[in-house]
């Protein structure tokens, strides 16, 4: 017997539909390339989608098409990605801070065949283009007065293109399975690989982001999600927000400090999401200027392990509530959010801080395990870590093309390359990348621990650690610094503020200072780069 409900297709084009009728004039302000704030709302947002979905048709797209966007956050950006998934198109967000030939290998593995693109990165497709052979189109998403001189063939600026459209287009009719986006994963090791979207796994995965004990966002809100659309769908808001009616605040190509506060405070932001740096620009400005933040209540920090000082400031000196989330490419990408179980709600000071510092619990949609390298799992007691494994509904079963399939099994279970234990609460923490653990003696040693400590000395900007080889214990722990400007801590003094706070065991042998920590593309701590740049590095203790 089946159920006698409506088969009503989850379809990512429906999200804008229902913010266009019952959140009209909501708006959606941005930071425009050019220069200005730009204000629009829904109610234009999906007019223009509409434009972008019959232009393409028209200029000879069709159904399964994939359709590469090089932009930041603007409404011009979110309009063209729902227009590209209403035409039945596969939007393909590149990451602008990769390599250009691995943009231009990326391009081809995904056979991109026209490519929107703001004025900053012009340049960089002038490079490209040539390289990418099934690249018909290049839309530059400006208008006729701002279009720059360019040799590139096939190119329009995007607001006389639009002026094109005749109106009265309807999306394309899908089945909910249907591609609706791409994005290739940072490839730290070997090549990058395809993860694609379904319009259902879109929908599924925007409707668990806004859950209360998610990111807990509502029509009230007004969000600032400084995460790029090219960071996997913005972590989730670029559909999020439209399905809840929430005032959008995009903030363009501007992410320092100075710009985000202003955005902040001027239109009156409530919730916000970023990488730990962006978050540390923030702070380190509002010390510097005495700047407040009246209007912020939440903020989620993922893309890295989130340091104790950046909560700890954020919840003690501007009463801002800090959620820390983890997920992956992968995972559309939400995994787990450090929000209060009841079990967690009466705890203050030190012991609240240990809950939020934790990768955090599940929702509904996500299932997650750790097991050894034998495929035995461990159990929830908070001290047995292993691989972790997730599965789900908005979890990728295979990536395009058919690379890295020794990463999923029959099962479906996806190996995330992460080192985790999970507590009887269910809050998962990550130890490590599987790739980065330190074993040391027989025992692992987490990196990612040894550097959220670290980072919590008033005179450390960034950390990050290494394992070093070691004659007796195979390897030992190297702790590599970036003193903040002005300030001269020395080494004594950092291991003498990180002792007692972990195993004695686990202390760094040494402590090395450098000028700056290389980063992947996707913000995270290249630890393949230091590695090789400290490879010839001899302990003290050898």
């Amino acid at each position: 017997m089946l159920g006698l409900m409506q088969e009503w297709p989850l379809l990512c084009h429906k999200i804008l539909d229902h913010a266009a009728r019952q959140h009209p004039d909501r708006e959606i302000v941005s930071r425009s390339i050019e220069g200005p704030i730009v204000r629009t709302t829904y109610r234009e947002a999906r007019e223009r989608a509409l434009k972008v979905a019959e232009r393409l048709e028209r200029d000879g797209f069709s159904t399964g098409d994939r359709i590469a966007t090089l932009a930041w956050n603007t409404a011009r950006h979110f309009e063209a990605w729902y227009g590209i998934m209403g035409m039945g198109g596969v939007y393909h967000t590149l990451n602008p801070r990769l390599f250009p030939d691995q943009i231009a290998w990326i391009m081809n593995h995904a056979e991109d065949k026209a490519i929107f693109v703001d004025l900053t990165f012009v340049p960089l497709i002038e490079k490209i283009a040539p390289a990418v052979k099934s690249l018909r189109q290049v839309i530059v998403l400006t208008d006729r007065a701002h279009m720059p001189e360019t040799a590139l063939p096939n190119v329009v600026a995007y607001e006389e293109w639009l002026e094109e459209a005749a109106g009265g287009y309807r999306w394309k009719a899908l089945d909910e399975n249907a591609a609706a986006g791409m994005c290739y994963t940072s490839g730290t090791t070997g090549d990058p690989k395809g993860v694609v979207y379904s319009h259902r796994s879109n929908v599924l995965h925007g409707m668990i982001a806004a859950m209360p004990d998610a990111m807990g966002i509502s029509s009230r809100d007004v969000i600032l999600p400084v995460v790029p659309m090219f960071h996997a769908n913005a972590w989730g808001l670029a559909q999020s927000a439209p399905m809840i009616g929430a005032k959008l605040v995009m903030p363009g190509g501007k992410m320092d400090g100075p710009s985000i506060c202003e955005l902040l405070n001027t239109e009156k932001v409530t919730f916000s999401a970023a990488v730990p740096t962006v978050w540390l620009m923030l702070l380190q400005y509002l010390e510097e200027t005495g700047e407040t933040l009246p209007h912020l209540k939440k903020v989620v920090i993922g893309g890295s392990a989130c340091p104790r000082a950046i909560t700890q400031k954020f919840q003690d000196n501007y009463g801002v509530e800090v959620i820390h989330a983890w997920g992956m490419t992968e995972m559309s990408p939400l995994g787990t959010l450090a929000t209060l179980k009841p079990e967690c709600a009466e705890f203050e000071g030190e012991k609240l801080l240990d809950v939020r510092m934790k990768q955090g619990h599940a929702p509904f949609g996500v299932e997650m395990k750790v097991t050894d390298d034998e495929n035995v799992e461990m159990p929830w007691n908070g001290q047995k870590f292993g691989r972790l494994k997730v599965r789900g509904p908005a979890v990728a079963r295979a990536y395009y093309g058919g690379a890295g399939a020794e990463q999923f099994d029959e099962e479906g279970w996806f190996d995330t390359g992460d080192v985790a234990h999970i507590d009887p609460l269910g809050y998962m923490q990550i130890t490590d990348r599987a790739k980065d653990v330190i074993k040391s003696g027989g025992e692992w040693i987490s990196t990612i621990d040894l550097e959220n400590l670290a980072v919590g000395h008033p005179e450390v900007l960034e950390a990050a650690v290494i394992g070093v080889p070691h004659p007796k214990w195979a390897e030992r722990p190297l702790l590599i610094i970036v003193r903040k400007p002005g300030k001269e801590p020395q080494k004594a003094a950092i291991l003498e503020f990180m002792e007692g706070k972990v195993a004695k065991w686990w202390m760094p042998d040494d402590v090395a200072f450098v000028d700056e920590i290389p980063h992947t593309a996707a913000g995270k701590i290249k630890k393949t780069a230091l590695r090789d740049q400290f490879r010839d590095y001899r302990l003290p203790t050898q």
